[in-house]
């Protein structure tokens, strides 16, 4: 089968020890990101299987209709609204789900959470061009111990997140759904009785909620002028999360002091003048929560084994298996 990996930006999968699997197959990897329609569509026009690296590569109708040899998509991680799964399944596409670890998002969330209230970017800076200890300002960082972590969505990734807080000396205090704020409290954590408790009282505030219809835009300007002048809030989910413009505007406001973020509207991102790139008081990463080793490994080998076993003749983990009848 030919198979396409679009938009490997690091060319990393290559040298994954799972890329081997797909030995005997014609593998195509493309590493420059694509953009609209037509681009898309000639990149990938004789591909029979996509496996797609997270949600890097928008799959919808438009573009389904000009991929007339696909037969499957391969999802590395859990499916995302990159996919549209009835498109497919109008299509006759097979779509297979992977899945994927909590660990290395939350580690991720946690190396900004630490490095933003040490301001390591601003010491770091000064430090290369020639000056010590002087960022250009008074401000000094500050320790975790003893503050309140915010945490918003209590679920895998949230669950540890809170854990480092309390191994750092934090008061942790959880906000989501009935559920999870239930799962909180019984495993010792304070929770919050409002969102508008959430933002007052947290010094740092980290989002951890899925991306869906309901959540979009959810945090608003209210919220974050809500914040204390020396909070910091971090966004390792999605960045639809917040409202247009408002992160950087409360920013600018005063409330929240700072932010860190991994995850951006548009992506990938590559005008350094975007304005949170050069904001004073933003800490910023390529989405980087599930760029490491060992999660490119599992979520690789997950979707090479939905593939191999597409072409086996006994498909696993298809979401829309009537497209198989």
């Amino acid at each position: 089968m030919r198979i396409v990996i679009p938009e490997d930006y690091q060319q990393a999968v290559r040298g994954l020890d799972c890329y081997a699997r797909l030995a005997g197959h014609e593998v195509v990897v493309l590493d420059q990101p694509l953009s609209g329609l037509a681009e898309n569509a000639a990149a990938l026009a004789d591909a029979e299987v996509l496996v797609l690296i997270r949600e890097r590569t928008r799959i919808d109708e438009a573009l389904l209709a000009r991929l007339p040899k696909l037969k499957l998509v391969s999802q590395t991680g859990r499916l995302s609204s990159n996919i549209d799964v009835a498109a497919c399944t109008r299509q006759g596409v097979a779509v297979a789900e992977g899945s994927g670890s909590p660990v290395a998002p939350a580690e991720l969330a946690w190396t900004l959470v630490m490095a933003a209230s040490r301001r390591l970017r601003a010491y770091g800076d000064a430090l290369h061009a020639g000056r010590w200890q002087h960022t250009g300002d008074a401000t000094l960082g500050r320790v975790l111990h003893g503050r309140t972590l915010g945490i918003w969505s209590y679920g895998k990734i949230g669950r540890l997140v809170a854990g480092y807080g309390r191994a750092f000396g934090m008061r942790v205090l959880v906000w989501g759904s009935e559920a999870s704020r239930a799962q909180a409290q019984a495993e010792g954590y304070a929770v919050a009785g409002t969102r508008e408790q959430l933002f007052e009282e947290s010094d740092v505030l980290s989002l951890h909620r899925r991306l869906s219809e309901r959540s979009l835009h959810e945090v608003r300007a209210e919220d974050l002028a809500r914040m204390r002048p020396d909070a910091l809030l971090v966004n390792t989910s999605r960045a639809e999360l917040i409202a247009p413009g408002a992160l950087l505007a409360a920013l600018d406001a005063g409330r929240p002091g700072m932010a860190a973020v991994d995850v951006f509207e548009q992506e990938p991102l590559l005008d350094a003048a975007d304005p949170l790139l050069r904001h004073p008081r933003v800490l910023a990463t390529p989405h980087l929560g599930y760029v490491e080793q060992e999660s490119y490994e599992r979520y690789f080998s997950i979707a090479f084994d939905n593939v191999l076993a597409f072409a086996a003749g006994v498909p696993m983990n298809i979401v829309n298996p009537e497209v198989l009848a």
